[in-house]
């Protein structure tokens, strides 16, 4: 019974964080938070909204309707939170919200990329006292596995801190999804 309850004091202080615009979120995102919980044993995933990508140019949907849009998705998962931070810590950047979130010393969070965002990880602000604060998880995405497995990132940070996940892959983004909506609507 013991080792019972120490998995479950265990599974309660995990948190996962997938960081973006998700502009739009879709399926793929859905599917990878899913994953992370199963094979991490996390509590929930948090789905942890920024107004802009400091990496784009620009988002096209208002921040409004991609959270409208965020919980027409996740309404079939309990264990998918949609929240957005930037005017609580007034910041975009994921070392301030890793911050924010970890304040509960008891919770060890679990940060959720894409393969593409590994590539350039390097460049994000404080990126190696992100790997400090939370373990790292990387999914393996569509024609993203060769250059993130050779990024910067991959090479310097240690396996204990980062981890590539390899799984079925839906091969959709969100760049393909707003060009069919403009295709669509325009």
């Amino acid at each position: 019974m013991v080792k019972l309850e120490s998995k479950l004091v265990t599974r309660r202080n995990k948190i996962g964080v997938l960081g973006g615009s998700f502009d739009p979120a879709h399926k793929g995102h859905l599917t990878i938070s899913k994953e992370a919980i199963k094979r991490f044993g996390l509590r929930n995933v948090i789905w942890a909204i920024t107004k802009k990508n400091p990496f784009k140019k620009k988002t096209h949907t208002r921040l409004d309707n991609r959270i409208r849009h965020w919980k027409k998705i996740i309404v079939s998962s309990k264990l998918v939170k949609v929240k957005f931070y930037e005017d609580t810590i007034k910041s975009n950047k994921t070392f301030d919200l890793i911050n924010h979130i970890s304040k509960n010393k008891k919770s060890k969070i679990y940060f959720i990329m894409g393969a593409d965002n590994l590539i350039k990880f390097h460049k994000w602000y404080k990126w190696k006292l992100i790997s400090q604060k939370c373990k790292i998880i990387v999914f393996d995405r569509h024609g993203y596995k060769k250059k993130s497995l050779n990024s910067t990132t991959y090479k310097r940070l240690n396996r204990e801190s980062l981890k590539f996940i390899e799984f079925e892959k839906v091969n959709i983004s969100s760049s393909q999804l707003r060009k069919i909506w403009y295709d669509l609507f325009n």
